[in-house]
């Protein structure tokens, strides 16, 4: 990995994943965005569609047409949210939640394959050290508002 960046490993290495992700999808005509949003709604109770967008890092546009198309696959039902009339839950249909299962089994078959083939140890140092870049971006440590330009 000489001379490549951290950026280039983590988006290289990220785009590896999500493509295996949209290939494993594509088997059930579904798409990666689909199984993250079908893992991200809570199977009994559902989720207000507001705390979707933050709980998957989804910009509100990508969210909405995501839903769009998943509630005309017949993959969730939306409703008022009884707490708050103003909100709307996003409920699984049954075919939903077989696909959520699906796209569960994806995400675990990955993650045993990874702990399986990488020492526990070295799997450990690099979660430690992805949740501290995610640290670093989240606090603002890397770039902050006043600091607009690259320092050379």
């Amino acid at each position: 990995m000489k001379n490549k960046t951290i950026d280039y490993v983590l988006r290289s290495t990220w785009m590896a994943v999500a493509k295996m992700y949209n290939e494993q999808a594509s088997v059930k005509n579904s798409t990666m965005a689909t199984g993250f949003a079908l893992i991200s709604i809570d199977p009994d109770t559902g989720t207000p569609s507001t705390a979707l967008g933050p709980k998957m890092g989804m910009e509100a546009t990508s969210l909405s047409r995501t839903l769009k198309s998943m509630e005309e696959k017949g993959l969730i039902k939306r409703s008022r949210n009884p707490e708050d009339g103003r909100s709307v839950l996003i409920h699984l249909t049954d075919f939903g939640k077989e696909m959520r299962d699906f796209s569960k089994n994806v995400v675990k078959t990955f993650d045993n394959v990874v702990k399986a083939e990488i020492p526990e140890e070295k799997l450990s140092t690099f979660l430690e050290v992805a949740q501290q870049i995610n640290e670093l971006v989240n606090n603002k440590k890397v770039y902050n508002q006043e600091q607009a330009l690259v320092k050379k």
